[in-house]
């Protein structure tokens, strides 16, 4: 099983939307202290509901609420963080536990309506079966028998036993009688169930009955919780559809025998999460595929009380399945295919048919664990013949650096960590183009680059995709050196103004062709400004033309292409977007199109002046934005021109380029409409073009200082 084959079966696991065959409603807030946290992770009551903190199941519980909540692991923290949520945003915590789940089944006989929050699509439990047959907000019966008189119905009990009744009613009227609180008695049980069976073996479609089997509190006797038991009962009624409940547990073999030979019935795998510890479910899960078909298997939280429940066994239920088919997957028992399709049949289908809901499955980010997933998700849509990601950051001196890290590396960190996250040293951004290091720059110490899975695309090279970082400190704060972390709180800043900016780049470079270790002008003359002729240059197609195809795989989309006035030198016209993915497509496709000359025995240079006489090379960037009050804002690029200049003409060779008579934008600091000859050009409305940059400036900087620049002229500054 390798990384791509991992990492779906995992998507699987964690996206497909779950329907819970049967929980119980939750607690009202008002009753929450009526009963005891700890029934969370036990059936256990009293002392030995105390003594269950030592237990596996109990322990692993308090591992992943803390995590969940973001607490000490312990239980005392637990209570006291789970506390606090009950008295500030209690609903939003239920809604965190029960995220993922698409539908519940409820079993409202568990207890009275007074402590539990009502379930009006469920007709109360005193309501004739009649009724309930033909309610379609109710899609099935449940019963309890397991915990009162056992599982081992009389097959002959199909006759109401009349002299039970009288009894009990003779009882109720003597002086100081209990009241009458639950049938306790085999032969009205056992008729009561079969009564049940009959009615709705008469109905077509018929409803399932779910019996409680095995697992369960000290109320009921293990010896008569064996779903074995109840094999009379399934062969007198094969139109009745019968769920097992709760995997049957300790008695699973049981269940997924009766489910296995049986067509009317399924076998349900709910309470065992988080009821065992981590290797019994594990177990259950194994011993229940290794008979009954994954088309009579269900799945349920048997949900109670507390959301907590839910939450657990959702966690828990999606750990084992990964572990356990993945495990037959790499064993070759089940195609990946096959694993799949389980996933989706025990956790919707299989319910969703036998139940008859008629729901649809959206694989949606149903979950925080899913919302968090969706990096992972982007690495599978790129497919299996992605290798490498490449997480990179552009430094001070626009040195583009990164890490290459193969896919299943990426794919792995992602299923136990829903971010990316690189170790690089401080000194990262105090480092010159040959790695001298600056003055005051420490090597000491380590910042995060976490990878930004918004700006994955790609590229540069087949095989590879590339995403950009951004630097964070070790307890997740932001690097404020971070060029890219600047850009976005530029952003932001005219954000809270309801102020949005598009960005448009052109990208200038020179061509020369490698020969040995030389280079040497790639025309064979009659490069000019727009020619036909330097359009067809070989230069140009095995370069240019390759490369365009490469960026529209990475989804970038290049508006024109055309010859620029020096030897081997053109012009391509990317896409407007905001300012940061502007930035970050302008970066990777630069990267692709230096690629594309590397492989074709060519050399693509950004440097401003590659050919002393001819016309020097820029990086021109188009801005508009949504302000009326635009014209402040380029007054205040104008007025902070010469300090912007440190940032988009960023070493002394960029003022080799900007001369006057050289279409370079001259070196006044002025504006003019439509005049190419201006640093800041006017072209219709807000949409300006700012053409002192080139390609050495770190764009991240260069744009920020444009944007704060225009801020200050916004403010009157």
């Amino acid at each position: 099983m390798n990384a791509h084959q991992k990492a779906t079966l995992h998507h699987a696991i964690q996206t497909t939307p779950i329907i819970d065959n049967h929980a119980h409603p939750l607690l009202k807030q008002s009753s929450l202290a009526k009963h005891a946290l700890l029934s969370i992770a036990s059936e256990a009551q009293g002392d030995a509901l105390t003594a269950s903190t030592s237990s596996l199941p109990h322990l692993r519980a308090v591992k992943q609420l803390a995590r969940k909540l973001g607490c000490e692991s312990s239980w005392e923290a637990v209570e006291a963080a789970i506390e606090e949520k009950r008295g500030h945003g209690y609903r939003d915590w239920i809604g965190v536990c029960l995220a993922g789940i698409a539908c519940v089944l409820v079993d409202d006989g568990l207890d009275g309506l007074g402590d539990v929050e009502p379930q009006f699509f469920i007709k109360q439990l005193d309501r004739v079966i009649g009724e309930a047959l033909v309610d379609d907000a109710v899609v099935g019966f449940k019963s309890v028998i397991c915990y009162r008189t056992g599982l081992a119905i009389s097959p002959s009990a199909t006759d109401c036993d009349l002299k039970t009744f009288t009894l009990i009613f003779t009882q109720r009227k003597k002086l100081n009688a209990q009241p009458f609180t639950r049938v306790n008695h085999v032969q009205i049980n056992d008729y009561l169930v079969h009564r049940l069976a009959h009615l709705i073996s008469n109905h077509n479609p018929p409803k399932p009955i779910q019996f409680h089997t095995g697992l369960g509190d000290n109320d009921l006797t293990l010896t008569t919780a064996s779903p074995s038991h109840l094999q009379p009962f399934i062969r007198l009624y094969p139109s009745v559809p019968v769920v097992l409940l709760h995997s049957g547990y300790p008695f699973v073999c049981e269940a997924g025998y009766l489910a296995a030979m049986y067509a009317n019935v399924y076998a349900d795998i709910g309470e065992v999460f988080p009821f065992l510890g981590r290797d019994a479910q594990e177990g259950v899960l194994r011993q229940m595929l290794g008979l009954c078909p994954a088309s009579k298997i269900l799945w349920s939280t048997d949900g109670h009380w507390f959301p907590e429940t839910y939450f657990l066994a959702v966690v828990q239920m999606r750990e084992v399945f990964e572990k356990v088919l993945g495990g037959f997957v790499r064993k070759g028992d089940l195609s990946l295919g096959q694993a799949v399709g389980l996933v989706e049949d025990v956790l919707f289908n299989n319910s969703n048919r036998l139940y008859r809901l008629g729901l649809e499955m959206n694989k949606t980010s149903g979950s925080d664990t899913v919302t968090d997933n969706t990096n992972m998700d982007k690495m599978l849509q790129l497919g299996s013949s992605i290798r490498f990601l490449r997480v990179c950051w552009l430094d001070m001196t626009s040195t583009a650096r990164l890490r290459s890290l193969p896919t299943p590396q990426v794919l792995t960190q992602l299923q136990s960590n829903s971010c990316l996250t690189v170790g690089i040293t401080k000194a990262a951004l105090g480092i010159t183009q040959n790695d001298g290091i600056v003055s005051g720059v420490s090597v000491v110490g380590e910042w995060h680059l976490r990878a930004d899975f918004s700006s994955l695309r790609l590229g540069p090279r087949p095989g590879h995709a590339t995403v950009m970082g951004d630097f964070l400190d070790h307890d997740g704060s932001e690097v404020g050196l971070c060029p890219r972390t600047l850009l976005r709180k530029a952003v932001a800043t005219f954000q809270a103004r309801d102020i949005s900016f598009s960005l448009g780049f052109e990208i200038e470079l020179v061509l020369f062709r490698r020969v040995g270790h030389e280079l040497e002008n790639c025309s064979d003359g009659g490069h000019a400004w727009a020619t036909a002729r330097a359009m067809d240059s070989e230069a140009a197609i095995s370069v240019l033309e390759e490369a365009v195809e490469r960026l529209a795989l990475a989804g970038i989309m290049v508006e024109m292409i055309h010859a620029e006035s020096a030897t081997g030198q053109y012009e391509l016209v990317l896409p407007q977007a905001p300012p940061l993915e502007a930035v970050d497509t302008l970066l990777l496709a630069r990267s692709i199109i230096s690629c594309c000359a590397d492989a074709a025995g060519y050399r693509a240079t950004l440097h401003p002046k590659p050919i002393p006489n001819g016309c020097g090379t820029a990086s021109h960037v188009h801005l508009s934005m949504t302000s009326p009050a635009y014209e402040s804002f380029y007054a205040g690029v104008l007025t902070h021109l010469r300090a912007i200049c440190a940032f988009t003409l960023s070493s002394p060779v960029s003022y080799d380029r900007v001369k006057e008579g050289t279409f370079a934008g001259g070196t006044w600091v002025t504006w003019g409409t439509q005049n190419r000859e201006t640093a800041l050009r006017k072209i219709k409305d807000s949409h300006w073009e700012v053409k002192c940059m080139d390609g050495l400036a770190n764009p991240y900087l260069a744009i920020s200082a444009i944007l704060f620049a225009g801020w200050l002229g916004l403010e009157g500054g």
